[in-house]
This record gives C-alpha cells, structure tokens and sequence, in this order.
C-alpha cells in the first residue's frame, strides 16, 4: 500500500536542453543521484543514447512539467517547449548565472530559474516540482 501511494504521487517530468553542452555530467547525473530521482520519474531524452526522437507524443500523453535547461539556445529545444505549451504542460526553465535566456520564451512561460551550481540546480528544480505538484 505504501509504495502504491508513493508511485501515484509521481509526477512524470521531462528534462529539455541544448546538445551543445555536457549534459549528462551537468544536469542528468546530479538530478539522478538526488532523491528528486528517486521521488519522481524524470524523462532524460539522452539518457541512453544520442538517437534523435519525437517528443510530441509525450507531451500529449501524460507529461507533468517540463524543465527546460534554457542556458544554451536550441533550435530543436524551442520545437518542443512549443509542443509541451500546446499540449498545455507546464514548463519551468533554468539557465547557469552569466548566461541570458532568450526573450523568446517568454511565449511559454514566465519561470526562469538561475542557478550557479549542481546544488542550486536541483534546489531550483525542487521549487519547480512543489510548485506544480498536485
């Protein structure tokens, strides 16, 4: 019974980010070794491998949020929190102090989180999670 309640309150987020940094080492790793880790399901698009994919379907399927590492501009990134908004996900994004997200994603959402470090990051993303969990 109690890992029952444990899975149901769950929530299925996913992790958006630029390839053009070390994301496994910088924000895959510290999210996987927190207990965030262990507390919720997070959808690592790279985790395993480097193969392109879709996305959309997910958003569309039972996506709770969306954490967007927004510290790198991204084409392919920008797609999907465009799908994410039109599914009607919620999207919180996160940028490494010194870099300026762009404008634009003032179009799916007013959260911007910075953050200095692995500590700050998933303290970030801990306000996130409270904040949209139900």
């Amino acid at each position: 019974m109690y890992s029952e309640q444990k899975y149901r309150n769950r929530m299925r987020i996913y992790i958006a980010h630029s390839s053009n940094f070390d994301f496994r080492t910088e924000l895959y790793i510290p999210i996987k070794e927190s207990t965030l880790g262990t507390e919720h399901t997070f959808l690592l698009p790279h985790d395993a491998s480097d193969a392109l994919f879709s996305s959309r379907e997910l958003f569309a399927n039972g996506c709770d949020l969306v954490i967007a590492e927004v510290s790198f501009p991204s084409t392919g990134m920008g797609i999907e929190l465009g799908w994410a908004n039109a599914a009607g996900v919620p999207i919180v994004c996160v940028y490494k102090s010194g870099t300026t997200p762009s404008s634009a994603l003032a179009s799916v959402t007013d959260t911007k989180l910075e953050y200095a470090n692995a500590t700050e990051l998933l303290e970030q993303i801990s306000k996130a999670i409270q904040k949209h969990h139900t």
